[in-house]
């Protein structure tokens, strides 16, 4: 009994592929930096302000990741 393998070509390529990843790596560089901004500007509030707009500190880091990576 013989069996055959079949490789189909998915249209590899390599010039599309790297621009893809080059930009994958800028929209996280971008994510990363809004979140670190966030995080920044947040943590920078008193308690009391953070107290008025309703946020606890230690929901920082949260707050700053939804913001950043899932809106």
């Amino acid at each position: 009994m013989a069996h055959t393998a079949t490789l189909t070509h998915g249209g590899f390529n390599l010039t599309a592929r790297i621009a893809n990843l080059i930009e994958r790596v800028r929209e996280n560089r971008a994510r990363a930096s809004e979140y670190n901004r966030t995080f920044r500007e947040l943590q920078s509030l008193t308690n009391r302000e953070l107290d008025d707009i309703g946020l606890r500190r230690c929901d920082i880091a949260d707050i700053a990741h939804e913001h950043a990576y899932c809106s």
